[in-house]
């Protein structure tokens, strides 16, 4: 086993690494840009080494600066954790040219499933089943869509080298195909250098489950099957082990498949073979696909660790130190289910725009398991992945481990930004996936997974009595005890009365009453107990089912007059990729004017209504604050 290692990453992913190698004994390095000096990983290891600035080009993807880093400190092996280098042959090449131990995958291994297309010609020849589709080295928009054409839609149009969605369209008519291609490979070529792209064709009713594989450079196994087709964006929500539905013939045809996938490529360490899955009519030993391997730990990793009861990370430690695969495949079997949702900060009802600042609270459950790189009083910046936690949790089968993720999430209290725990409550609680029938469009199928939470009536009168600090005391405390106290608190733009008496508070909001009472520590609103609560400095957050954030106002702010509807602000700091409109242009509601680059993802930023653009002052290829104006509107004349 090695003495010392680094850890070529951050956030949730360095601190797992770092839990794992402290029980081995093995020391850890850990490296952080600007932005992660006071970060949670860096707290945790042995030693630390900064790298550079915020920007992940001058910090986390400086190769060189990494393994530097891991020579100056004694280091015998790197391991990459996820995303960054993680799937960089060449770094992979660097580091054994130090001399160094890279824990996961050769080179070798690494290129032959970086491309979408090579692979997928790899698949065929080892006897894996292939979606069907367009691989072929020629480019032309011309040629792609005859391609889409003859393969028939829908189709997926994705980047060769892409992974998170980037560079992903779904194309459900000719007539969209040429705006969804040059969309695709823009972002394409932004995100990964390659603009070239593929064609698949589409499943209609797609489930994504993927098999978790193991080797050691010569022989490999599975553990058993993820499924991951609860998405948003093309990006995984919640996970579970193994899939619903799953019979032994079909995880024995797709165990058998990532096992010869592995194997094909003398696979060393943990990786995802991933399949794409028609779910009408139950899941058939014919009806699966591959669509890529993931040559590394998966962010979803947890969940397969609770069914097996293995520890991937310390399974990836000693085969890079030179052992054999630590189980062989009859050793291995399934106990119980799991579930893993992803917390992230982001405004759902926006799109899942992701959101960043200060964590002000932050509590969790204490019988789920918790991954995160973060703590109160962190900050989620826009530089990297909003996530803020991932939150796993097992029962002895899919019904309990789902109560069980269900009070996981209702106890769990974020406040200072926006975030998807509402959404991740609301999916929980969904009878259709209670029911086990996922599938990759459920989430896009009904609006009312994303709608914005109920911010009226006893929420916000609760809100507006933790806003005076009438929860955490006797409220008649300091006043007479014959006559009650008459309140008035503002929350947002809504004005809340309060008659406060002895152990009991009577609101009204917008003419309805509320009345609470008190037993001791606890309060009651109408009978059912009232959540917890946190108030910061400039807002309320009601936790429990569906959490909603009420702003207080700002007794300095006058009212200063906005911008309104007539400029588009960037939402974000990020990369300005396209402008699609110029001075003098008529524009209508909902017409694309700006293509921002921020956190890893594309935001389209439409006209807010009918005008002419007086002004754009965002420029292709410029950087921009959050809250800079990028397109000025006037009336038409």
């Amino acid at each position: 086993m090695f003495n010392r290692i680094l850890i070529a990453n951050r956030g949730e992913i360095a601190f797992r690494v770092m839990r794992t190698a402290r029980a081995l004994g093995v020391e850890t390095v850990a490296v952080y840009s600007d932005a992660d000096a006071g970060a949670l990983h860096v707290e945790m290891a042995d030693r630390a080494v900064r790298l550079g600035p915020a920007p992940v080009a001058e910090s986390y993807l400086r190769g060189d600066a990494i393994i530097q880093a891991a020579l100056d400190t004694g280091a015998e092996a790197i391991h990459p954790g996820y995303g960054f280098l993680s799937e960089n042959p060449d770094f992979v090449a660097a580091v054994e040219a130090a001399g160094l131990v890279f824990i996961g995958p050769s080179a070798d291994a690494i290129r032959a499933m970086g491309l979408k297309d090579a692979a997928k010609d790899l698949m065929v020849a080892a006897g894996v089943p292939v979606v069907p589709g367009y691989q072929g080295e020629d480019q032309t928009p011309a040629t792609l869509a005859k391609a889409a054409g003859d393969i028939g839609y829908p189709v997926l149009i994705k980047a060769v080298a892409g992974g998170g969605g980037k560079g992903m369209r779904l194309v459900e008519t000719p007539d969209a195909f040429d705006a969804h291609l040059a969309s695709a490979k823009a972002e394409a070529k932004t995100a990964f250098g390659n603009e070239r792209v593929l064609i698949e064709k589409y499943i209609q009713q797609p489930r994504h489950i993927e098999v978790q594989v193991f080797g050691d450079g010569t022989d490999a196994v599975h553990l058993f099957e993820r499924d991951c087709s609860l998405q948003r964006r093309h990006q995984k929500v919640i996970e579970e082990a193994p899939a619903p539905g799953m019979t032994d013939a079909v995880r024995d045809a797709m165990g058998s498949a990532a096992v010869a996938a592995a194997k094909a490529i003398g696979y060393a360490g943990a990786g995802t073979v991933e399949f794409i899955v028609d779910g009408a009519g139950g899941l058939r030993a014919d009806g699966f696909w591959f669509m890529e391997m993931n040559t590394r730990l998966q962010v979803e990793h947890p969940v397969t660790e609770a069914i097996t009861g293995v520890d991937l990370v310390s399974w990836q430690l000693q085969v890079a130190a030179g052992g054999g695969l630590p189980m062989r495949q009859d050793d291995l079997q399934i106990t119980g289910h799991a579930f893993e949702a992803r917390l992230y900060a982001e405004d759902v009802p926006a799109g899942f725009l992701p959101a960043t600042g200060r964590i002000d609270h932050l509590m969790f459950p204490e019988d789920a398991r918790i991954d995160s790189g973060v703590r109160a009083g962190d900050e989620i910046s826009p530089w990297y992945d909003p996530m803020i936690a991932k939150v796993t949790v097992a029962g002895v089968d899919r019904t309990a481990a789902l109560a069980g993720l269900r009070r996981a999430l209702a106890g769990t209290e974020v406040a200072g930004l926006v975030t998807n725990i509402g959404f991740l409550q609301r999916l929980a609680a969904d009878k259709g996936f209670a029911a086990g029938e996922v599938d990759t469009g459920l989430i896009a199928r009904d609006p009312d997974l994303v709608a914005a939470p109920d911010a009226g009536g006893w929420r916000l009168a609760w809100a507006a009595i933790v806003a005076a600090g009438l929860d955490v005391a006797r409220p008649w405390q300091g006043f007479t005890l014959w006559q009650p106290l008459t309140r008035r608190i503002e929350i947002g733009e809504t004005a809340v009365s309060l008659v406060v008496a002895r152990d009991a508070i009577t609101a009204e909001v917008e003419g309805t009453a509320y009345h609470f009472a008190r037993r001791g520590a606890a309060w009651f609103c109408d009978g059912a107990a009232c959540p917890r609560a946190y108030r910061g400095a400039n807002a309320v957050t009601v936790f429990g089912d569906d959490p909603v954030t009420f702003a207080l106002p700002d007794p300095l702010d006058r009212g200063a007059e906005g911008l309104g509807g007539d400029v588009v602000l960037a939402p974000m700091p990020g990369l300005v990729q396209a402008v699609k409109v110029a001075v003098g242009d008529t524009v209508t509601t909902g017409q694309r004017m700006v293509v921002l680059e921020a956190m890893k993802m594309e935001h389209v930023l439409t006209s807010p209504r009918d005008g002419v653009v007086a002004a754009v002052t965002a420029t292709a290829g410029g950087q921009v604050v959050a809250g800079a104006p990028l397109v000025t509107l006037e009336a038409a004349t």
